[in-house]
């Protein structure tokens, strides 16, 4: 099969496609970013292109549509240039897939969308209520979601939706929570925590979510939505005892929690066991050591 993925030089996008390519899948990366390794077939270009898409999609069967600005202070800093490039942009990939009759579009959304419901149990049923709360960049979230629902009806073009759990392992952005807690624990330098420390996150290890992503190729997948989680819950105190656990005594402090942030659902990942026969294999104690031995051997400690 020939797949395109979109940001797939990214910390998810990189990991989809090696294990694409394992399995035995043509793969080319459609990204602003130079290749994650030697010998991918790589288009360097903007999904805000759509020639650059349309003429990319030739000959393609399923688009993979990672590329998205996904920090939410980035987002925060600039919601004009997030809305341009998560929802433009998504809508750019809809419609260069339909007008090169792509198979299928897999969507990569997120279990922020959770946080417009008033539920703290969620599956993939639950119901959202606007005005509960949330982000700028969960909003463009949920709008991708809305628009791949909106171009099946309209255009009858499929896709599936998948909604990430809080990915960490080798290659994450230096900016997320486990990368710069592990780095202030390496440099003896205190963890800050916002609020009480109490925020909780279904963290999924990246090597498990890209078998999740794989798996959503199967039939069945079409035209559904799958929350793809950690088996459980931590919370980003957890996270800084685990590190201090790990790598030796470090201090932990708190500081004045920050609007619009994610508090955390118990999000069930059953559908995805039930109908793609998915589940996490990667324990967060496991999956923090493999983390931690990568990133010392990047940064050479």
């Amino acid at each position: 099969m020939r797949v395109l993925v979109t940001g797939g030089n990214g910390f998810i996008g990189s990991h989809v496609i090696d294990k694409l390519q394992e399995k035995g899948h043509e793969v080319i990366s459609y990204d602003l970013l130079d290749p994650y390794k030697k010998g991918l077939n790589h288009i360097r270009a903007d999904i805000l292109d759509l020639k650059g898409l349309n003429d990319s999609m030739k000959d393609i069967d399923v688009v993979y549509h990672l590329a998205a600005v996904s920090d939410v202070n980035v987002a925060y800093k600039d919601p004009v240039g997030c809305v341009n490039v998560n929802n433009l942009g998504t809508l750019n990939v809809l419609d260069a897939a339909r007008k090169n009759d792509i198979n299928r579009v897999i969507f990569a959304s997120t279990i922020w969308v959770y946080s417009y419901s008033k539920e703290e149990g969620v599956s993939e049923e639950t119901g959202f209520c606007v005005g509960n709360g949330g982000h700028i960049y969960t909003s463009t979230k949920l709008a991708g979601e809305l628009a791949c629902v909106n171009y099946k009806e309209m255009y009858g073009q499929d896709f599936t939706i998948l909604r990430y759990g809080i990915p960490y392992g080798p290659r994450a952005r230096d900016n997320l929570v486990i990368p710069i807690f592990v780095r202030k624990a390496l440099c003896k330098e205190p963890l800050t925590l916002f609020g009480d420390g109490n925020q909780h996150r279904n963290f999924i290890y990246v090597e498990d979510l890209a078998d999740g992503n794989v798996l959503a190729l199967k039939e069945k997948a079409k035209n559904q939505i799958y929350n793809l989680c950690g088996k459980k819950t931590t919370t980003i105190k957890e996270i800084a005892l685990t590190i201090k656990k790990l790598l030796g005594d470090v201090d932990i402090k708190f500081e004045e929690s920050r609007g619009g942030d994610y508090r955390g659902k118990n999000v069930s990942s059953e559908k995805a066991n039930a109908e793609l026969c998915w589940e996490p294999k990667t324990s967060f104690l496991d999956g923090m050591n493999k983390y931690i031995d990568w990133y010392k051997l990047k940064k050479g400690l």
